[in-house]
């Protein structure tokens, strides 16, 4: 619950299962891997993540970019493209869904970890800069069960884009902590994922 759960959409069984071998770890978990457009319409409906890996190039009906638009209408939830083209046109096609970021194949791991915590930091900011800055008060204000100033400090840098690691560097409080206090956090939101606590502190600053 913790981990950005990262939704796969790649058609390459081999290319996939090595991404989700890459992300197993503290700041990201794989909520699904979709192979065609119709698993991947399915996963963002029933099991919405926090972010997607999305493949360009599918061998299905609709491709990445049709995906990318049906995330802009629904999820609202940073994604980045995956493609073996870098040409031109594909690039101009790509870049008018407004994605987080844009990976061209082959990717090492490195690679990919700072490209999606570089989404994920430039997805926040361009979607929270129409709403005020988070107010502990306020939240406080509409829970059962108030968040701590550390929960609160935990949950504003999620709402930053920030990922566990960068968190555990930023407050230097160690990885278990920052996990406890999130579970916390969660518990006391009413949420069991990153997206729906940003999304539920969006709904509270706009109240």
């Amino acid at each position: 619950m913790e981990a950005i759960r990262v939704l796969i959409v790649e058609d390459e069984p081999l290319i996939a299962e090595n991404i989700a071998m890459y992300l197993n770890n503290h700041d990201f978990t794989v909520s699904g891997i979709a192979y065609d457009d119709e698993e991947a319409l399915t996963e963002l409906k029933s099991n919405p993540p926090d972010a997607v890996l999305l493949d360009v190039n599918l061998e299905s009906p609709k491709n990445g970019i049709d995906i990318a638009e049906y995330i802009n209408s629904n999820n609202r939830i940073p994604f980045v493209f995956l493609t073996s083209y870098s040409d031109k046109t594909i690039v101009d096609r790509a870049k008018k869904t407004n994605p987080a970021g844009y990976i061209v194949k082959p990717f090492n791991e490195q690679t990919l970890y700072t490209t999606l915590e570089i989404a994920l930091t430039n997805f926040a900011t361009r979607a929270n800069q129409h709403v005020p800055k988070l107010s502990l008060i306020k939240i406080n204000q509409s829970l059962p069960s108030p968040l701590s100033d550390r929960e609160f400090e935990v949950i504003e840098l999620i709402y930053d884009g920030k990922t566990n690691q960068q968190i555990c560097d930023l407050l230097f409080i160690a990885m278990n902590t920052v996990k406890r206090h999130v579970t916390n956090a969660y518990f006391k939101l009413d949420v069991n994922s990153r997206s729906s606590a940003i999304s539920l502190l969006r709904e509270l600053m706009l109240k």
